[in-house]
């Protein structure tokens, strides 16, 4: 059961930065006991909270109370002094590390003669791990782990030092569904035994599973207090984007028979076994499975960053060879990558440089880029995927996780590809900058362009997919209609331990 009285308050937190007012009087009440989803679309002030609560950055205004004791917060480490720990989207583990030294960095015991007490450190993490029913062992390199398991390690530092509250930024962003039920019942047990946990992320579907009471953001205010919005998808989206949204998923069928892309039998030595699919004009093919199970390879595969070791690849009915990434651009076919931020985009360039970089071909002449014909077309594409006006004049690092996203489908818009591999191409974007992203895909689905999507929200999938391949140890065990798969037929299906043979499910 929740506390009576707020474990942490935070009161009228205001914070601004040169323009902008990121944080205006915001205050939230946290209790033991208790999951509070902190909520809101990018930009709306979230990050900044966080790194007021975390020591990362001192407000401007407002005061911190905990246990009704008004504190302050100087820095992480005087944080992490208070019982607060922090889990953001980015890992602050040590990959180089073990798990066991990863759980104590920072606060490692010593023996009595000052040297470190490593066999305390694997014991005490041991039990930790215990506690949280995760099978990990403590002398694993951290960076040999899965990003699940890197996670969950992340957790383990926060009940290592005991923590009062434990604030988790875009958990799930990375985790599979089996990974998202194991980080669930660990924070169900830490709620249960009396810790305050504050639960920042994009995918509402489990926030309502998840938090118990919600706080949601809007340029900076608070525009929905704890109490005040029930947990309830439609209505968190109506107060995070200040209207009524008709449908979380708008899918245009535009798919025809013709056949763009064939892969037969495709192996490579990075996981990809015997997988063999098509895609036709206009058609979104999902491609459904548990992380790990070779989805993001086959799109390596197919972009050529990894070579294929068997099989055949057609486009347009011809066998074609793909030796490397420049290859599969010449021959049409796109890649927006997983991660955006390490394989999709140049931050130190504007919008209009990325967007241009898989073209640059054909904007020059004798080795000399034409920068005016490059801006030409960058600002129409700025334009009509109405990114950010500022993706003109700052460096891509300045704009919103929507904004960088459209960026990146950008340049393959410039390049006119025939194929478009979308690889989690909503991870860690709100609700806004998602419609955004379907919208898009209808409009390039009903050019007559295909999409290959690849998404870990199984609703999603369902919802704009138009056929479903679902693969597994990378090969593909099902080939279905979208419309005639549920959401338990995908974890079944993806989850399976015998490999099946490919079913077509038509009508």
């Amino acid at each position: 059961m929740p506390t009576s009285s707020p474990l942490w308050e935070f009161v009228d937190i205001s914070k601004a930065y040169p323009g902008v007012l990121a944080n205006d009087q915001v205050s939230i009440k946290l209790y033991g006991g208790s999951i509070h989803g902190l909520l809101g679309e990018n930009g709306c002030g979230k990050s900044t909270m966080i790194k007021t609560l975390s020591g990362v950055q001192q407000p401007d205004g407002g005061k911190i109370l905990n246990n009704s004791q008004e504190t302050h917060i100087t820095n992480p480490q005087d944080a992490r002094a208070k019982g607060i720990a922090t889990v953001f989207q980015e890992f602050s583990i040590v990959p180089t590390l073990s798990v066991g030294e990863n759980i104590y960095l920072g606060n490692m015991p010593s023996t009595k003669f000052g040297l470190i007490d490593w066999k305390k450190i694997h014991a005490d993490a041991s039990a930790v791990l215990h506690e949280m029913e995760v099978d990990i062992s403590t002398e694993a390199i951290t960076g040999h782990l899965s990003v699940g398991e890197q996670q969950l390690v992340e957790i383990a530092k926060a009940i290592a030092i005991d923590a009062q509250m434990i604030i988790l930024d875009e958990p799930t962003a990375a985790l599979g569904e089996d990974e998202i039920e194991t980080l669930h019942r660990l924070l169900r047990n830490m709620r249960n035994k009396g810790t305050a946990i504050l639960y920042v992320s994009h995918r509402l579907d489990e926030v309502e599973r998840i938090v118990d009471e919600v706080t949601i953001l809007r340029g900076g205010k608070v525009v929905r207090a704890s109490g005040e919005t029930a947990i309830d998808v439609n209505q968190i989206v109506s107060a995070m984007v200040g209207e009524e949204i008709a449908e979380h998923y708008p899918k245009e069928r535009n798919a025809k028979d013709t056949i763009v892309l064939e892969a037969h039998e495709l192996t490579t030595s990075n996981g990809v076994t015997n997988a063999s699919f098509d895609v036709r004009e206009g058609e979104v093919l999902g491609l459904g499975g548990v992380l790990g199970s070779g989805r993001t390879e086959i799109a390596r595969a197919l972009f050529g960053v990894d070579p294929i070791i068997s099989g055949e690849i057609r486009l347009e009915g011809k066998p074609i060879h793909i030796a490397n990434e420049i290859d599969a651009i010449e021959k049409g076919l796109a890649l927006v990558p997983e991660n955006r931020k390490f394989d999709g985009l140049f931050f130190n360039f504007r919008a209009s440089g990325n967007i241009t970089a898989a073209s640059l071909s054909s904007l020059s002449r004798l080795g000399v880029l034409n920068l005016g014909v490059e801006k030409q077309g960058a600002q129409r594409l700025i334009q009509e995927l109405e990114i950010s006006a500022l993706a003109e004049s700052k460096t891509v690092n300045f704009l919103s996780g929507g904004n960088q996203q459209k960026i990146v489908i950008a340049r393959w818009l410039f390049s006119d590809a025939k194929v478009l591999i979308m690889d989690e191409p909503t991870q860690g974007i709100d609700i806004g900058a998602k419609l955004a992203v379907y919208k898009l895909i209808n409009t390039l689905t009903k050019a007559g362009k295909s999409i290959i999507l690849i998404s870990s929200d199984h609703d999603e999938l369902l919802a704009m997919s138009d056929r479903i391949a679902v693969i597994q140890h990378g090969t593909v065990v099902r080939l279905s209609s979208a419309e005639n798969l549920t959401h338990n037929d995908l974890v079944r299906a993806s989850a399976a331990k015998t490999n099946q043979q490919p079913l077509e499910v038509t009508a």
